[in-house]
Formats: C-alpha cells, structure tokens, sequence
C-alpha cells in the first residue's frame, strides 16, 4: 500500500512537470515563428518600400502599338505613357499599398506616399485629355472613354474596399487603352489627339501650380518667417479672412519624410510625362523654339530621383553638418518650375 501511494504520486508529480514542459515548448515554438513572421515582414516591407525604376516612353509606345499592330500617331506615346504610369501604381512590389489595413503595408508610408505624388500627376493628365488634348476646340464633343477615365482616377485613393481602390483604377486604365487603341487606328477618324500650343500650356500651367506647391511644402522643413504675398501685385486684390503681415512656416518633424516622398512620385511621373510631350508635340516645339526650355526641365527632374544614399531622410538646417534632403529635392523643383514659366510664356507667343 505504501509503495503503491508513493508510485502514485510520483506519476502525478510527473505528468505535472511532463505538461509543464510541453507548455514551455509550445510556448518557446510560438515564440520563434512569430520572431520568423516579424523578420518576414519586415524583409517584404523593405522590398516593398524600393522605388519603381525611370522607363523608356519610347519603348512602351511600341510596345502598347505592337498589342494593336498600329504605327506612330501623334499622341500615342503620351497616352502609352498614362497607361504605364497609372499602371505602376497597381503593379509595382506590393501593389497599391495606400488602402493596405493588413502588415507591412499597414505601417509603410512611404511608398503610400510616393503614389500620392504620382496619382496627382494621372489626375492632372487625364483632365487635360479629356478637355484639351483629345478636343480640337471648346464646344467640341469629349472623348467617351475619356470621359469616363477622368472621374475613376479622382476615387478616393483610400478605399479598401466596397469597391476597392484598384478595382476604380483598373478600369480608368481600360479606358484610355480604349482612346489609345482608337486614335492609333487610322480608320478611326472620331478618336483624336491635338497637339498644340494651347493645349500644352493649359496642362502645364496646372503642373506649374503644383510644383510650385511641393517646392513651399519642401522648404518648410525648415522653420521660415515669410512675407504674406497673398494679394500682392493688384491693389482691388482682396481675400475672406486677413492674416499677418509675417507668418512662420515649419513643417511637423513626422511629415517631412511624407512630402518628400510626395514630391519624389510627382516628379517621377512628371519627368516620364513629359518626355513623352517632347515626342508628339515635336513640331509645336520646334516652331516655338522652346525644345531646349523642355530639356532642360526634364533634365532637373531626372536629378530629382538620384538615388537617396542616407536611409532617413535628413533635416538639417540651411547650413548645417547635416543634409536636408528636402532642401535638396526642392531646388530641383524649383529649377523645373522656373523653366516651365519660361516654357509656357514660349509657346503663347504669337
């Protein structure tokens, strides 16, 4: 009877520790595929994070005009290059990462970032199509595939779901494919792209606002005090609420990576955009004499997306030991900027 308790609790006192260390194990085996699943997403948010490469506008041209066996027309390399731009936004590592709510999308914002500055260029262009590139005059009749591209790419870039952003973009793209397969069909007479000189200073007069925007936002990494020019240059120039002679500008310490992401996607949409301009509106340019006032913008911008060695981006002051990266990317702004003023008031001459 003795022997028997005593065996009895031994066995007891065993299973105890048995199931304590089968706890532990467990545990220590939760413990390591989560540390794996942490590095896993990490490693992806870092690949997901890279910036799409600069891409030949001209070889996408052919390349969309081999899917319809169709030639050169003018306007089909700045129509390619939307559809590879908008297209970028969709199929670059990780997809459209904006509406992501699952990791590492979710705590990336960067790259989200990066699409917004890109997705106001689409924006932009496809408005100019729709009312100025693909019309010969004002009251002419629009595009019905512009038309309807035009609204899908001002969804709200946010949405998850019900419907899902992607799903609004996909089809914007759809239908500029359809507007490009249609004027590079030489049959087609109803489908049109007007290179002129009207045109093309409307489009850039809109990019000239909104460089001119990024270039303010970028500076203001810095703290400024800046004169309110708001009303200046006209005496009748009024506005809803005064403000002060002298505001101070400084941007919150957690944006200024976020704009200068912005700006990056801007540019690097603006520089492919417009290295297609230079292509279908050759002959305006070249009347206009304003081909090197277009280099020379392209060029800034392709020096805006040198690469970023430092992995923070860095706000140092004016002149201090430390870089300001968004000094830097606003200079280049601000160049690109200055030679569209000059490139604008070219192709309004008479």
């Amino acid at each position: 009877m003795f022997w028997t308790n005593i065996k009895q609790k031994f066995s007891s006192i065993r299973s105890v520790f048995s199931f304590s260390n089968e706890g532990g194990f467990t545990r220590k085996l939760l413990g390591t595929g989560l540390g794996f699943l942490v590095i896993l997403i990490l490693i992806v948010g870092m690949y997901w994070s890279s910036e799409p490469a600069p891409f030949s506008v001209v070889q996408n041209s052919n390349q969309q005009l081999s899917k319809t066996s169709s030639d050169y027309v003018v306007g089909s390399v700045t129509t390619a290059t939307l559809i590879r731009v908008a297209g970028t936004l969709l199929d670059k590592p990780g997809g459209y990462l904006t509406n992501d709510v699952m990791p590492p999308g979710l705590y990336l914002d960067n790259i989200p970032n990066w699409e917004f500055g890109v997705l106001v260029q689409v924006r932009d262009l496809s408005r100019a199509m729709r009312e100025s590139f693909s019309r010969s005059q004002s009251q002419s009749r629009e595009d019905p595939d512009l038309i309807l591209a035009e609204p899908n790419f001002h969804f709200d870039n946010n949405s998850w779901l019900f419907p899902p952003t992607e799903n609004e973009y996909s089809n914007a793209i759809e239908h500029v494919e359809s507007y490009f397969t249609r004027i590079a069909d030489p049959l087609n007479v109803d489908a049109q792209f007007f290179a002129r000189a009207d045109n093309l200073s409307s489009w850039l007069l809109d990019v000239e606002s909104r460089l001119g925007s990024l270039s303010q936002r970028l500076s203001a990494s810095v703290k400024q005090q800046r004169i309110n020019l708001d009303t200046a240059g006209e005496q009748g120039a009024v506005q809803s609420t005064s403000v002060r002679r002298e505001i101070s500008v400084k941007t919150p310490w957690l944006e200024i990576d976020d704009i200068f992401y912005e700006a990056r996607g801007a540019t690097w949409a603006l520089m492919h955009f417009l290295q297609a301009v230079e292509i279908d509106f050759q002959q305006v340019l070249q009347d206009k004499n304003a081909e090197a006032s277009l280099s020379q913008i392209i060029r800034e911008l392709e020096a805006s997306q040198r690469s970023i060695v430092f992995p923070v981006i860095l706000n140092g002051s004016g002149f201090g030991i430390f870089a300001n990266h968004s000094l830097a990317m606003a200079n280049y702004i601000s160049r690109a900027n200055a030679a569209i003023i000059d490139l604008r008031s070219l192709l309004l001459r008479g």
